[in-house]
Order: C-alpha cells, then sequence, then structure tokens
C-alpha cells in the first residue's frame, strides 16, 4: 500500500457549488434544503469512506442583485449545527465539519455548539474557522461596517485560543460521578479561564466536559498571508482552492513551511483543495455533462458570482473585454487573486470569466475513474495537497458516481481506505489527540 493516501471532504454548502447543479436533467432542485435527501447522501458517502461531510455556512444570503440571487438554490439552507447534529445520529464514521464565524459569533456559543457536536457523534466534529468575507453579514449583527481584513484575522487568532480555552475547561477524568460520596466532579480538575484581551473578554469555564477527541478537529480556509499564517499557527486542515498544480505545490511548500516556524509537526495538517469532480463513461461523455451543465448558468447569476468573488461590481464591465484593473478589496482578497491570475493566463474576456465562475471556477477533474484517480494520485504523490474537498456537479448523480466508481479505483491502487480507521475524525485524519493545557503537560 502506498504511504501517502489521500483523504476525502465532500463539500456539500450543504449540496452542489454549482450554481446550475439544481436544473441538472436528474438532479433533485430542492436537495438543499431536503432533509431526508441530505441524510442519504451523508450515508453514501460513509459507504464510501470519506473523512467528512463539510458544511459551509452564510449568515446572509449571498450579496448579489435579485436577478441573480432569485436563480440561486443555495438563497436557503440548514443551520449547520442543527443539520449535523441531526447527521451525527444517521451515520457512525463519517466527520461532521460546521462553518463557525470567529466576526459574527461568540467564541463562548462557537465552544459550547462544537462540543456537543462532538459528543452527540462520539468524536467526529470539526470547526471550519471563517472570518466571514460576505460584508452584507455585518448587516444582520447590529453593524453598519465591515470589519477590515486583517483585522478579521487578528480576531480570529484570539478567538481560537479562547475556544480551544474553554474546550480545556474540565480535564479528562474531572467528572468522577462518586454516588456513594455524592461526589459529581472534581473542582481542581476544573479551570476558569477569565481571559481578557483586545477583542474578547470571556470568563468561563465552559459548561459542559472536554470534548470526546479533546478538540474537534480545526479546519481554516484562508489563502491570504493573514489567511495563511492563521492556518500555520492552529490549523489541522486546510481548505484551499485549487488552481494550477503548480500552484498547489507552492501554497503547500508554504502553508507547511510556516508549520515548522512555529514548532508544528507538518503531518499533522492535512491541505485539501476543493475539487470539482464530473464523472463519465469516456472523457468526451465527462466533458459533455461539464459542458450542459454550465449552460445551466444564467448571465446574470454568473456576472454577480464574479462580483461576489472579486469584491468588485463587475455588472458595469464590458463582458466582451478582458477584466479591468481592480482596486483591492476588504472581501477575500485571496478569491480575487486566483480569479485576475486565471483570466490574465487564460485572457479570458469578462463574460468568459464570468460563465467559469458563475458554474464552479475551480480545479477540476473531469473525464473517466480512471482520468479522475489519476489527476488525485498525481497532486497526492508531489506534494500539491494530501487529498480533496471533493464537489458534486449535480445530486446525486454526481456523488453516486464518484462513490461506485472513482472510489474502487482509488482503492484499487492503494492510496484510499477501505475501512476507517478509527471512531472519530482525528483517527481517520491521522491526527493526535490535543493536550488539556492546564491539566496535561
Amino acid at each position: 500500500m502506498s504511504h501517502r493516501q489521500l483523504r476525502l471532504g465532500a463539500f456539500m454548502r450543504p449540496i452542489s457549488i454549482h450554481t446550475g447543479a439544481w436544473r441538472y436533467p436528474g438532479a433533485i432542485p430542492d436537495a438543499n434544503f431536503n432533509f431526508p435527501v441530505i441524510r442519504r447522501m451523508a450515508q453514501k458517502l460513509e459507504a464510501g469512506k470519506f473523512d467528512a461531510f463539510f458544511m459551509a455556512d452564510h449568515l446572509a444570503v449571498l450579496n448579489m442583485p435579485v436577478n441573480a440571487l432569485k436563480r440561486s438554490h443555495t438563497v436557503t439552507s440548514f443551520e449547520p449545527f442543527t443539520l449535523l447534529s441531526a447527521l451525527a445520529g444517521a451515520t457512525e464514521r463519517l466527520g461532521l465539519i460546521a462553518t463557525g464565524s470567529t466576526t459574527f459569533d461568540a467564541p463562548y456559543h462557537v465552544a459550547r455548539r462544537f462540543a456537543s457536536l462532538d459528543h452527540i457523534s462520539g468524536g467526529r466534529a470539526g470547526w471550519n474557522i471563517v472570518t466571514t468575507s460576505n460584508p452584507d453579514a455585518a448587516l444582520n449583527f447590529g453593524l453598519d461596517d465591515h470589519m477590515e481584513h486583517d483585522e478579521r484575522y487578528r480576531r480570529a487568532r484570539e478567538f481560537y485560543d479562547v475556544v480551544t480555552g474553554l474546550w480545556d475547561s474540565f480535564a479528562d477524568d474531572a467528572f468522577v460521578r462518586d454516588v456513594e460520596q455524592g461526589l459529581y466532579f472534581d473542582p481542581a480538575r476544573m479551570h476558569v479561564l477569565d481571559h481578557k484581551g483586545k477583542y474578547l473578554s470571556v470568563r468561563g469555564p465552559l459548561n459542559i466536559a472536554r470534548p470526546v477527541q479533546g478538540w474537534p478537529v480545526i479546519v481554516q480556509a484562508g489563502a491570504s498571508e493573514a489567511g495563511k499564517q492563521l492556518a500555520a499557527e492552529t490549523a489541522e486542515a486546510v481548505f484551499t482552492g485549487g488552481g494550477s498544480l503548480k500552484d498547489a505545490q507552492a501554497l503547500y511548500a508554504d502553508i507547511k513551511g510556516r508549520m515548522a516556524k512555529v514548532g508544528r509537526d507538518r503531518d499533522h495538517m492535512k491541505i485539501l483543495p476543493g475539487a470539482f469532480v464530473v464523472v463519465g463513461e469516456t472523457d468526451d461523455e465527462a466533458k459533455e455533462k461539464r459542458a450542459r451543465l454550465d449552460a445551466l448558468v444564467h448571465y446574470d447569476s454568473a456576472i454577480a458570482s464574479l462580483s461576489v468573488w472579486l469584491g468588485v461590481d463587475a455588472s458595469g464591465f464590458d463582458p466582451d473585454a478582458p477584466l479591468p484593473e481592480l482596486p483591492k478589496t476588504n472581501a477575500s482578497q485571496s478569491g480575487q487573486e486566483r480569479l485576475v491570475t486565471l483570466a490574465r493566463r487564460e485572457n479570458l474576456t469578462v463574460r468568459q470569466l464570468a460563465a467559469r465562475v458563475g458554474g464552479y471556477g475551480g480545479l477540476a477533474f473531469v473525464g473517466t475513474p480512471k482520468t479522475i484517480a489519476d489527476g488525485m494520485e498525481e497532486w497526492l504523490t508531489t506534494e500539491a495537497s494530501d487529498g480533496f474537498n471533493v464537489m458534486f456537479p449535480y445530486l446525486p448523480e454526481g456523488l453516486d458516481d464518484f462513490v461506485d466508481k472513482v472510489v474502487p479505483e482509488l482503492q484499487r491502487r492503494g492510496i484510499f481506505r477501505r475501512e476507517y480507521e478509527g471512531a472519530t475524525l482525528r483517527e481517520n485524519l491521522g491526527l493526535p489527540r490535543p493536550k488539556n493545557r492546564f491539566f496535561e503537560r
């Protein structure tokens, strides 16, 4: 068996990221808000031995014109903790990763919710730390302006320290539950955090036992300078944006290299680019499926999606001209840079770039199971990634095709598991259980 093993998450958002997914023939149009459908998909992922169900979240409807928004199947979706807690009861080994904002939530809430999910699922929770790039989210939380980009990351770093400190409120052996003596827990094994920092003031302790995994797995998705540094210091899995193989190798080396500088083992982080996967009996059939899917994206939706990613209103740009020079954005800086690079490299017009982004403009594997496995194996063995967050083009067929056809090919090559390694997400990802900073040395 190959030494390096693929890690596979399913980026469900909670369903396909592609704008045309709900319109594809045979797709389930309301899958994004249909619990029986989502439950069945989670169970299929578990049958395929996926590491995790990865659920992104939005704290506002997408900041795009209503003429574009009305075409989006992601305008409505479940609140992550409610959905993942329900899925915990419908699965046994599949990891459950939810987004939790460090800008618009309180660390005590985040710590308590993730600790609860970890206990309910038997140790399968993961926290995707996001600073929230959608400026409209600020308006839903009593704020007039969105916090500046690098400031959001400085707050996120302190937020992480508080949440993990709250998870360490109780030693693993604090709850003695001595019925004879009438002693439920040992007060000497409880720590009061009493945090007072630049952004946050939290007394603690957390009113829940330490999570099964010690801490839920820490996931991060930013690729800006501030994002990469936060990842190097805190993350155990990083969801990156893909790009070319060469760019991915450089990003992989960059983030892993930063880990060493802060005293972390590079194997204690898995880098997982998002990968859009379309499976066909032949490469040409897969390409035809992709073309049919992309054709279902309306231009109103495409240009609005481009505006979101660029952090700039692109509706006034000449559709048939190259992308103009852009101002620096307070939204996702790495997202803007990635698209500008793509447009320049392939000499795309605004219309062509919008069409690419409006469907899905990132890394894609489109072809037969062998073609897809070849691509994934190359990324794994050349240290461009440790695996992928797989994005399915439409549901349920796209997911079924991957599990039924691509997974067996990856297993045959010895680069993907046939059985889960353990019961917890940490065990399956090959990550250590963190020590309690207050009670273990």
